[in-house]
C-alpha cells in the first residue's frame, strides 16, 4: 500500500501536489481555474498546453474551469480574435460550460479597487512621462528613485483620478500608481502603473471608458471576483507573483487565489511569436494566421490536426518547473499515433505517369476488394475501379534502375496493390525524353485474395484507375524557417525556408475521395497523412493537404 502511494505521489505533477496540500490543509474546499488569453491574436500550441492544463485539472478535481478573455488593452484587440480563440477552446474539448467572461466587463469593480488603494494611501496619481518613470524605477543594481508627485494627498489623487477617468487628460499625460517600494528587488514592485489614460474604443464596452487598467493589476482582481482558487501561468510571470498577492490583498479580498507557475512549451524552428506572424500574414508569405505552415491551433486544425493528437502531445510533454525546448518531431510523431489506426490507406498518385496493361481487356472495369486499414480490420473494406489504363507514381519505373530498385523496370514483374502481378514490357518517351507511359501485360492467375502462391515478387507499387480518377491539388510542407541556418537572421528577421510549401497540381486520387469534405483526413500509400483543406478545396477541385509524411526519425523515450 505504502508503494502505491508513493507511485501516485511521483505520478502527480508539482502543481496537482500542490493542489492537493491546500486542500487537503483547507486553503480551499474547491478547485476552479481558468484560460485567461489576451484577444489580440490567434493562439498557438504553446497555448493548448496551457487549455489543456487548466480544463484536466479542474476536470480531474470535479472543479469548473472559466473561459475569460484578459481584454484591458484596445489598441490591439479585435473581435475576429476573440471568435478564433473561442472556436479553438472548443475544438480542443475544454467546456467551459455557460462561463465565459471577459476582463472588460469588470471595469467597474476594477475602478473602484482603484478608487480603494487610493483611499488607503497605497495609489497616487504621477504626472512622469513612460521614459521618465522608467528612468525613475532604476535597474537591478540600482534602486528606484521615489517620483515628486508620491505624496499627494489621498483628496488630490482622488480627484485627479476622477479627472482621469472624465477625459480630461491627454494620452499618457497621468497615470494612476500603486504606492509599494520603490527600493524593493523585485522591479514590478517599483510603484508599477495600474491605470492609464487610452483614448481607444474597445470591442466590448466601445467609448464608455476612456481610462484602462494593466494587466498586473486587472488579473488578480479577476481571478478573484471569479473565486479562482490557482492561477496556472507560464515562467515569465514568476517575478509578478509578489505584485499580484499585494494587489488581491490590499483589495481586500477574502480567500484570494494562489498563482502557480509552470514552464512554457518550446518547439524547435517553429514561429509562435505575434509580431513575427502578424508580419507573414501583412506580407502574404502565408495565406492567413491559419496557413498550414503555421504552429497556431487554427493551423493544426487546418492541417489536419486532431485535438486527441495535440492532447497526447501536450501528455508527453509533461509540467515542468524549468523551460526547455521540444522537438517538432514529437507533435509529429502524435499525430501520427492518433492517425494510424483510425484512417482509410488510400491510394493517390501525386506523380503520375500513365500504365498501360496491354493484354487487359479493353473497356473493361473490375471492382476490387481492398482493406480499407490492415492494421484495423474493423474498419472494412471498399470497392475499388480497376481498368486497362491506371496512373501510377513516376518513380515507380525507371528505365535503368540501380541494384535493389524492386519497382517496375523493364522485363520486372511487380504486384499491383490488391490487383495483378504485371510485368514491364516496354516505354514511350516524348521528344525532351521524359517517360509518358509504361506498357506491361498482367496475369489474371494472380488476382489477389485468389490464392495464388505460384511465384513471388519482391515490388508492390499503387494505382488509381485512370478513366474513374479524380484530379486533385496536394500541398506539401516543409518548416517555414530554416531549420539549417536557425530561426532567426543577424537582423532579426525570420530566416524563412523558400521550400515550406509546394503545390502538386496534377494529382489524382481514387473516386472514393470525391465527396470528402473539410477536415477529413486519409492515410494517401507511400506519401504520408493528408487532410481536406477547410478553406480551399471545392467538389469541383480537391485540395489536400500534408498533415505528416509516414516516417520519422523521432523515437519516443529516446
Amino acid at each position: 500500500m505504502e508503494d502505491n502511494r508513493e507511485a501516485l505521489e511521483v505520478s502527480r505533477n508539482f502543481i496537482e501536489q500542490e493542489i492537493d496540500k491546500d486542500l487537503a490543509e483547507g486553503v480551499y474546499d474547491h478547485v476552479q481555474t481558468r484560460f485567461p488569453p489576451e484577444p489580440n491574436g490567434y493562439l498557438h500550441i504553446g497555448h493548448a498546453k496551457s487549455i489543456l492544463l487548466n480544463y484536466g485539472l479542474a476536470k480531474k478535481y470535479g472543479g469548473k474551469f472559466n473561459m475569460r478573455f484578459d481584454d484591458t488593452n484596445p489598441t490591439k484587440e479585435k473581435e475576429e480574435f476573440v471568435q478564433s480563440i473561442i472556436e479553438d477552446v472548443k475544438w480542443l474539448g475544454a467546456d467551459f460550460e455557460d462561463r465565459l467572461f471577459f476582463a472588460s466587463n469588470y471595469f467597474q469593480q476594477m475602478y473602484e479597487c482603484a478608487v480603494l488603494l487610493i483611499k488607503k494611501g497605497k495609489a497616487f496619481v504621477c504626472d512622469l512621462s513612460a521614459e521618465q518613470i522608467r528612468e525613475y524605477r532604476g535597474d537591478f543594481k540600482t534602486p528606484g528613485k521615489e517620483s515628486p508627485y508620491r505624496n499627494r494627498s489621498i483628496e488630490e489623487n482622488l480627484k485627479l483620478f476622477e479627472e482621469m477617468k472624465e477625459g480630461k487628460y491627454k494620452d499618457g499625460e497621468k497615470v494612476l500608481r500603486a504606492k509599494i517600494d520603490m527600493a524593493s528587488g523585485n522591479i514590478n514592485m517599483r510603484d508599477p502603473v495600474i491605470y492609464r489614460v487610452a483614448r481607444m474604443s474597445h470591442h466590448n464596452t466601445g467609448d464608455q471608458w476612456c481610462i484602462y487598467p494593466m494587466y498586473d493589476f486587472a488579473h488578480p482582481i479577476e481571478d478573484a471576483i471569479e473565486h479562482i482558487t490557482h492561477s496556472i501561468c507560464t515562467l515569465e510571470f514568476e517575478d509578478h507573483r509578489p505584485l499580484y498577492d499585494w494587489v488581491v490583498r490590499e483589495c481586500e479580498f477574502e480567500n484570494p487565489p494562489r498563482q502557480i507557475e509552470f514552464a512554457k512549451l518550446y518547439l524547435t524552428n517553429v514561429v509562435t511569436g505575434k509580431r513575427y506572424i502578424k508580419k507573414l500574414v501583412e506580407d502574404k508569405i502565408v495565406d492567413g494566421w491559419d496557413d498550414p505552415r503555421l504552429v497556431s491551433i487554427a493551423a493544426l486544425r487546418r492541417r489536419g490536426y486532431t485535438p486527441e493528437s495535440i492532447k497526447k502531445f501536450v501528455d508527453l510533454v509533461g509540467v515542468a518547473k524549468g523551460n526547455s525546448s521540444v522537438d517538432y518531431a514529437m507533435l509529429e510523431y502524435c499525430i501520427r499515433e492518433d492517425l494510424k489506426l483510425k484512417k482509410p490507406r488510400m491510394m493517390a498518385v501525386l506523380d503520375p505517369v500513365k500504365l498501360v496493361i496491354d493484354n487487359y481487356p479493353q473497356g473493361q472495369t473490375e471492382q476490387l476488394s481492398i482493406p480499407n486499414n490492415l492494421e484495423n480490420q474493423e474498419l472494412g473494406e471498399r470497392l475499388v475501379p480497376f481498368g486497362r489504363e491506371l496512373y501510377i507514381e513516376r518513380e515507380d519505373f525507371m528505365e535503368n534502375p540501380p541494384k535493389k530498385y524492386f519497382r517496375l523496370f523493364p522485363g520486372n514483374e511487380v504486384r499491383l496493390m490488391g490487383a495483378y502481378f504485371v510485368t514491364c514490357t516496354g516505354f514511350e518517351k516524348d521528344e525532351e525524353g521524359n517517360v509518358t507511359v509504361v506498357h506491361a501485360t498482367y496475369d489474371p492467375e494472380t488476382k489477389s485474395g485468389s490464392g495464388f502462391t505460384g511465384r513471388k515478387v519482391k515490388g508492390t507499387i499503387h494505382w488509381v484507375a485512370k478513366d474513374t480518377a479524380c484530379q486533385a491539388e496536394c500541398r506539401l510542407y516543409e518548416n517555414i524557417v530554416d531549420e539549417e541556418k536557425g530561426k532567426l537572421n543577424e537582423d532579426g528577421t525570420l530566416n524563412l525556408n523558400p521550400n515550406s510549401l509546394t503545390v502538386v497540381k496534377d494529382c489524382y486520387v481514387e473516386p472514393a475521395l470525391k465527396d470528402a469534405k473539410a477536415y477529413d483526413s486519409f492515410q494517401f500509400m507511400r506519401n504520408g497523412y493528408f487532410c481536406v483543406d477547410s478553406k480551399d478545396s471545392r467538389p469541383e477541385q480537391l485540395v489536400f493537404n500534408r498533415i505528416v509524411s509516414l516516417k520519422s526519425s523521432f523515437k519516443l523515450n529516446q
